[in-house]
């Protein structure tokens, strides 16, 4: 597979993030994530460091930003592949009233990509 094509199916994978976030649809984020998946920053000054279950949780107890037509502008900074490993920057402005910057680092496993952490932070 060409750097190329690896570079538009990491983009995919950010794409179901975004969608899963937008839409409160878990089965998406489900996809976009491996199970061992670790997310890591600070959310309104608290620390947050673990598995993705707690985020899984807090997009299932919150009403999904899509059904209250509330605006959300996700776009896509960087992407940078190195064989099966890859990493991409993603801003969304705004989700949840806040701006944040996501670092994912992914790897392909299987022939597929998926998230394996994500590094936020908000303003």
């Amino acid at each position: 597979m060409s750097q190329e094509s690896d570079i538009e199916d990491v983009r995919r994978v950010i794409k179901l993030y975004t969608d899963g976030t937008y839409e409160g649809s878990v089965d998406k984020l489900k996809q976009a994530f491996h199970p061992d998946a670790m997310m890591c920053g600070y959310f309104q000054g608290q620390r947050l460091m673990g598995g993705v279950d707690p985020f899984y949780a807090s997009v299932e107890a919150s009403p999904a930003p899509k059904e209250h037509g509330q605006s959300y502008e996700p776009n896509v900074t960087a992407v940078r592949v190195a064989g099966n490993a890859a990493t991409a920057t993603l801003e969304e402005r705004p989700y949840m009233g806040l701006n944040f910057t996501n670092f994912f680092h992914l790897l392909k496993t299987d022939g597929h990509w998926q998230i394996v952490s994500k590094t936020f932070a908000h303003e």
